[in-house]
């Protein structure tokens, strides 16, 4: 009997090949939904996904370390008072140890007192609005204390004379720098949330002059006006300013 073929009927090898790619794409699917819902499951290890436990740790983690740099400061600030002593117990002229006191008050390492200025910075309370009319709505950053508005504070405080300046309970030093993450205050290792104070020893008039005709404190009274950011100044007869507590090293980042 001579061979012979059956000829595929007219479209049967369209429809043969159409089947076997949608099982082929069936397969592929579930087989991406089965790897989804395991990363899923891996990604929120047992947790809700809305929850940024990410952020909630790190959050946790700079608390931590500002408590931590306060009792390190809190240690150091008792040794150095400890060296102090000891250095004053040496047999050293009474001009040594004046030129040594000079010094160390120049530098901000011993506490300060006498009159001067306390400047305090707010948030908007919550829910403000525009308090002038024609003034548009404000956006979140118009509610908020920023890294600008504290410098501006602190650099016009030592244009007005300032002898020792102190922003909440820390005691600037040349080598301070302000810093603000979000509506968070970062100084010197430790975290500060808002009402910010800030404290200046020196002659109250120089102090409230340099203030007043800050140009860049002249705006953040605009906000203050129209949305109600917080300010406040008093004048003080007799303020103290405790010397600065930490560590005096320059630290410098090396190449790996």
């Amino acid at each position: 009997m001579p061979n012979s073929t059956i000829p595929p009927l007219p479209g049967s090898g369209r429809r043969i090949g159409t089947r076997i790619v949608g099982r082929a794409l069936t397969c592929a699917v579930f087989a991406l939904a089965g790897l989804l819902f395991y990363i899923s499951a891996q990604t929120a290890k047992g947790t809700s996904l809305r929850t940024d436990n990410t952020l909630l740790h790190l959050s946790d983690v700079i608390q931590q370390r500002s408590t931590q740099n306060q009792q390190d400061q809190a240690e150091l600030s008792a040794l150095q008072d400890r060296a102090d002593a000891l250095v004053k117990e040496q047999n050293r002229s009474p001009a040594d140890t004046a030129q040594l006191d000079a010094l160390q008050k120049a530098a901000g390492l011993q506490g300060l007192q006498g009159p001067g200025l306390t400047v305090t910075l707010n948030d908007a309370p919550p829910g403000a609005t525009a308090r002038i009319p024609g003034v548009p709505e404000p956006g979140v950053n118009d509610l908020v204390i920023h890294q600008q508005d504290i410098q501006a504070v602190v650099n016009a405080l030592w244009r007005g004379g300032a002898e020792g300046i102190q922003v909440m309970d820390q005691r600037l030093i040349a080598t301070s720098a302000v810093r603000c993450v979000g509506n968070t205050l970062l100084l010197q290792g430790r975290v500060y949330s808002p009402p910010y104070v800030i404290k200046a020893v020196g002659r109250t008039d120089g102090l409230r002059s340099a203030v007043d005709n800050d140009p860049t404190i002249r705006n953040y009274l605009q906000y203050v006006a129209a949305y109600g950011l917080g300010w406040k100044v008093q004048e003080s007869g007799d303020l103290q300013l405790p010397g600065y507590a930490g560590t005096v090293d320059l630290h410098a980042a090396t190449g790996g």
